[in-house]
């Protein structure tokens, strides 16, 4: 089950884009695709065993194994790569090569499906790479200069951030022998180990996090979010920022929680670090998003920042941060897919790309820009919404996290990064509905279901996460893997 939920997407998707055949046709055979990767995925989810795949070299193999956190995963990967796949339908009208875009789509689909469904970290590493390396064609889709810089920016930050993590995934690996061909909640190393081989092992697991960190954007590994969003298509921007970015995220809790065990860390010097890191890249981010004007550049700068929330989360190396990172990993997510495909929407009927230019559209696209705000709300925080509910345990974690000064700081940055996500999201609806007496009457611009329909389904989902949060902080059984 999980081997084809992960190969169909990536074969049929690549064989359908390589036809010679019309674009309605072929449109055609890429929803028969999706719904059937689709209803794959919904199978694995609820039926999905491990599976041994293939013995590698030092006694390690290649295996798939679904738990609570990769189910996780995996259901909110569905749902966002579902609905910026309908979205495409219509906005790669506006596009040349659509082949190549659903092609590579396809592929990058089951690769980030099957890191979701890694059971060791050796098999989520391989995993991880060809993510990198399906969905870099999607930033290089217009193959101008820029997108080609962007590309190249985007595979030299991945691919450098992953040798990083790949010190970690050997040193990890090497010291938990037999044990590393399968995450155990708590991680695998004995206490012999963490005696003997402690500074090492702190030291390279956070060179791990520093590394897979350069794919969720954490400071200094960054640079490549604000060049690759604004240049690719609006639906990669959503799948790059909403999903593929949070395989970093992944391979962190990996790392961490699963393989080496929170207790290296704990208290340690690159705990601390880790965490002024990540309060780093908020506030950074937030920052540079207040300040830039063009909308998928300020929506990447906020991704960096809003992404970190999750890293801040797990640096906490407690239930209530851990809890708040994996519920903010869902809110983000379903948000920032959202004002992504709002922002391409803007660019689709609009022809606008700044977000001063916005004056008015709440009038002309009523249902876009209310999908714009209700995302925005959700980021900025506002109950009852997911944003807030992730937030909240975030801010519970660092204050009950005993790190003295660190605990205090965090919800402050918290705080101050939720009035800069509001004074750089929130005036632009505003603008939109109430443009003024001045403002002339134009027609309507409202695009087509294909686009405004995933629209409503992330901004309920973003609702569902706030609403149900108590229940799926539950069934995540977060305490576990203390």
């Amino acid at each position: 089950m999980l081997l084809s939920t992960i190969l169909f997407p990536m074969i049929a998707g690549t064989a359908v884009s390589a036809l010679d055949m019309d674009r309605g046709r072929r449109r055609k055979l890429y929803a028969v695709v999706l719904a059937l990767a689709d209803l794959l995925g919904v199978l694995a989810l609820v039926r999905g065993g491990p599976l041994h795949l293939l013995p590698l070299a030092g006694g390690l193999e290649l295996y798939f194994a679904l738990d609570r956190i990769g189910r996780w995963f995996l259901a909110i990967v569905l749902l966002v790569y579902t609905a910026a796949c309908v979205y495409a339908f219509e906005y790669m009208n506006m596009e040349e090569r659509e082949p190549w875009f659903f092609g590579f789509w396809f592929a990058s689909f089951g690769a980030v499906m099957a890191a979701c469904m890694a059971g060791n970290l050796v098999t989520l590493y391989l995993c991880f790479e060809l993510a990198t390396l399906s969905s870099m064609p999607m930033v290089l889709h217009e193959g101008t200069r820029e997108a080609i810089a962007a590309a190249l920016k985007y595979l030299f930050y991945s691919i450098g951030g992953a040798l990083l993590g790949l010190f970690a995934v050997m040193v990890v690996c090497v010291y938990g022998g037999e044990a590393a061909n399968a995450f155990a909640p708590g991680g695998f190393l004995d206490a012999a180990v963490l005696r003997e081989r402690g500074a090492l092992l702190e030291w390279a697991v956070f060179c791990g996090v520093v590394g897979f960190g350069a794919k969720s954007g954490m400071y200094p590994l960054h640079g490549w979010l604000p060049a690759a969003h604004p240049i690719a298509p609006a639906p990669a921007s959503a799948l790059l920022s909403g999903v593929i970015a949070k395989l970093g995220i992944l391979a962190v809790i990996r790392l961490v929680y699963f393989s080496a065990g929170p207790a290296v860390l704990a208290g340690t010097t690159a705990q601390k670090v880790w965490i002024a890191l990540a309060l780093l890249t908020i506030f950074m981010g937030s920052m540079m998003a207040f300040r830039e004007k063009v909308m998928k550049k300020r929506l990447a700068y906020s991704s960096i920042s809003q992404i970190s929330y999750i890293m801040l989360g797990l640096a906490l190396l407690n239930e209530e941060g851990l809890t708040g990172g994996l519920l903010h990993f869902a809110a983000h997510a379903v948000s920032k897919g959202a004002l992504f495909l709002c922002a391409g929407v803007f660019i689709y009927k609009l022809g606008k790309r700044e977000a001063g230019e916005l004056r008015g559209a709440g009038v002309r696209m009523p249902v876009t820009m209310w999908c714009f705000l209700i995302a925005s709300l959700s980021l900025v925080g506002i109950p009852p919404l997911g944003g807030f509910v992730s937030k909240w345990h975030l801010a519970l974690g660092a204050l009950g996290s005993g790190l003295g000064v660190w605990g205090v700081l965090a919800p402050i940055v918290l705080l101050v990064s939720a009035f800069l996500t509001a004074g750089y999201l929130l005036p632009v609806a505003v603008d939109a509905f109430f443009p003024g007496r001045d403002f002339p009457e134009e027609e309507r611009a409202e695009p087509s279901a294909l686009m405004t329909v995933p629209l409503c389904v992330l901004c309920g989902a973003a609702a569902c996460v706030g609403l149900f949060g108590a229940w799926l902080a539950g069934a995540l059984d977060v305490p576990a893997l203390f």
